[in-house]
């Protein structure tokens, strides 16, 4: 492939933040699962031992949190809500049949959706996770409080689980994703089938600084 015909998707500090999500998010779901589900407690050995993951579950969740608000600066202003996000979603029809719709820029309106459906699970489960953190915070809440948070955090946790399950199957869905998440590069192709305002945006910043 021609050196030309690449393109920089995302810089290694870039993938490097997003890998760190993804190993904390990996880590706190299983545990998670694991507190939750009887049948599942073996998975908290993800950890080391049962004793481990209830120390070290909340730590995972608070570097999680951390890391995507990273993110959140680095990306928010490219998944703000557009008129051709709309359009996008009227014809969500044709994108389940692999087809390209309107002039999406650097993200669709899939990928807003779980950029904003997941800043919005973490709040709720940080924020539930704090009350409900012993030895630490827990103590200084009421009992009613406590168990309301419980269950916050056990529907927000689903929820943001089904929200990266959702991520992933349209990761794998669209060739070349993966690719850019690893590499860090798309094809020229990749991204004015694709993304094509996003690739014009490019070409005019490179004819700007030539």
């Amino acid at each position: 492939m021609k050196k030309e015909d690449k393109i920089i998707r995302y810089t290694a500090p870039e993938r490097i933040n997003h890998w760190v999500t993804a190993f904390c998010f990996l880590f706190v779901a299983i545990s998670g699962l694991g507190f939750f589900f009887p049948s599942f407690n073996w998975l908290m050995n993800i950890f080391g031992t049962p004793q481990l993951a209830r120390i070290l579950h909340p730590f995972a969740g608070v570097l999680m949190f951390c890391s995507f608000i990273l993110m959140f600066f680095r990306y928010w202003h490219h998944n703000l809500v557009t008129r051709d996000d709309i359009l996008w979603a009227k014809n969500i029809h044709k994108i389940a049949q692999n087809q390209e719709v309107g002039d999406t820029g650097r993200y669709n309106f899939g990928q807003k959706c779980v950029f904003w459906g997941a800043i919005l699970l973490l709040l709720l489960l940080l924020v539930s996770g704090v009350v409900i953190w012993r030895p630490w915070f827990a103590p200084y809440f009421p009992v009613p409080v406590i168990r309301l948070a419980l269950l916050v955090h056990s529907f927000a946790a689903v929820a943001l689980i089904v929200v990266i399950m959702v991520h992933i199957y349209a990761a794998l869905w669209v060739k070349g994703t993966i690719t850019a998440m690893v590499e860090g590069w798309v094809t020229s192709t990749w991204a004015k089938k694709h993304h094509p305002r996003w690739y014009r945006e490019l070409q005019q910043k490179r004819s700007q600084n030539e």
